[in-house]
């Protein structure tokens, strides 16, 4: 059986990031505007959704929020750090691909419905919609018939995602479907967002034109994920008393984030690096039954820990007392091209961090700024884990070359590059206006 435990010191001060930019006209154009935000999910657990939506009430915009109802005892009305959030009564559910369509039509005409009313008796600005679905974007109709800017963000290309999720060809009815209602979705739109350049060339390759469409990350917030001043170093080898080596994973637990290949790692490490141990953070899935079935095969109980679900401000504080996190995916379509924010997050905190040799990653950083493994191999991903355990100046070389990409890619940069977008959008809406 896996044991449960939180593990962790209470945060220091956060480090403080120098702002590439500054306000840039931004909020003038966005003070006493409206906006409405489209999420199936649940806020303020989605992150991206929540710092877009944050960053724009902060520069003075009134925004609803409009999202999934995640419990009974989750509030239907509250507003969250300035954003007037609304659930709606629906769960969202990982099924069949009839159940994700019931349930995203439901979402999408609540939606639809609700924007309507709304925007009869005020009309809004903006309307922000987070994928997935891409047809969501629908849901702002009559908002953008009465002179909204939609602003469509395309978190995951649904194609892809599917066909990993399915494991599905691209020459499947299904998918085929997907890219024409994602190409109606952009066309759609006044404005298209996308978390990282591989995503961005897909889209593109898709249709989408090169000039609407926008790469805002998925960067971590420095004020939750920031530099640990002073950190234990790797564990001594020679020493006859180690304390635990520490690997963690966090994020969705299912088939395609390769957790079965970190145990498989793992296991063949056991012998190798005294006191390992891995932990995982995540919301439990259908997918954690099997984890735990391979753990009991390996014979890892004593090893792995499951700690569940966290919040991000716990997920930091365990990233502090490990020594190596690690994103184990396979190699499916949509990994291929997707650009973890993981990988950031322990950047962010000066942890070295293990990642799959793939284009998304690739994209953004070079031989000798990650520690990369090949896809789906324990053996591969279990010689990255020992060089880090054995030789931790070459991986303080790399960390300090990675810390520099995310540095070049964090939160306040990408915020300004959003508010300044939305910001020029709404201000040529209102010109319009008033010619």
């Amino acid at each position: 059986m896996l044991r449960n435990r939180v593990h962790g010191r209470a945060i220091q001060g956060p480090a403080r990031i120098q702002e590439t930019f500054r306000d840039g006209g931004a909020r003038p154009k966005l003070i006493g505007k409206r906006a409405a935000v489209l999420l199936y999910s649940h806020y303020p657990a989605d992150s991206r959704p929540r710092r877009a939506a944050e960053a724009l009430a902060d520069y003075g915009m009134e925004v609803d929020l409009v999202c999934l109802r995640e419990t009974v005892t989750e509030k239907a009305r509250e507003i969250i750090h300035g954003v007037h959030v609304v659930r709606l009564p629906l769960q969202g559910r990982r099924s069949s691909k009839r159940t994700y369509v019931l349930q995203y039509g439901a979402f999408l005409c609540a939606c639809f419905g609700l924007l309507t009313l709304r925007s009869l008796k005020k009309k809004y600005d903006l309307v922000h919609v987070h994928n997935i679905p891409d047809i969501l974007v629908f849901g702002a109709l009559v908002p953008k018939l009465l002179g909204a800017k939609v602003v469509l963000d395309l978190h995951d290309p649904m194609p892809e995602l599917m066909m990993s999720i399915y494991n599905l060809s691209q020459e499947e009815q299904w998918i085929r479907w997907l890219k024409r209602l994602e190409r109606l979705s952009i066309s759609f739109a006044d404005l298209v967002l996308t978390p990282n350049k591989a995503f961005r060339e897909r889209f593109v390759s898709r249709g989408c034109p090169p000039d609407k469409i926008k790469i805002v990350m998925n960067s971590p917030e420095s004020k939750i994920f920031h530099t640990v001043e002073h950190h234990s170093p790797l564990p001594s080898v020679n020493g006859n008393r180690e304390r635990p080596f520490k690997i963690m994973y966090h994020g969705l637990i299912a088939e395609r984030h390769g957790l079965d290949t970190a145990l498989e790692a793992i296991a063949r490490l056991r012998s190798v690096v005294p006191a390992l141990e891995f932990h995982i953070f995540g919301t439990r899935t259908s997918y954690m039954d099997k984890i735990e079935t391979l753990v009991g095969q390996l014979g890892l109980g004593g090893n792995v820990h499951y700690h569940g679900y966290q919040p991000e401000t716990e997920i930091a504080k365990s990233i502090r007392s490990i020594d190596l996190g690690v994103i184990p995916n396979r190699r499916s379509p949509f990994t291929e091209i997707n650009m973890p924010t993981r990988i950031f997050e322990y950047l962010a905190m000066n942890k070295p961090v293990v990642v799959p040799d793939t284009q998304g990653i690739r994209d953004y950083f070079g031989r000798n700024s990650a520690l990369f493994f090949e896809p789906g191999d324990p053996q591969s991903l279990g010689d990255v884990i020992l060089q880090v355990y054995r030789n931790p100046q070459k991986v303080d070389a790399v960390l300090k070359r990675g810390r520099s990409i995310y540095e070049a890619h964090c939160w306040e940069i990408h915020r300004e590059r959003l508010l300044n977008w939305v910001g020029n959008l709404v201000s040529d809406n209102a010109g319009r206006a008033q010619s």
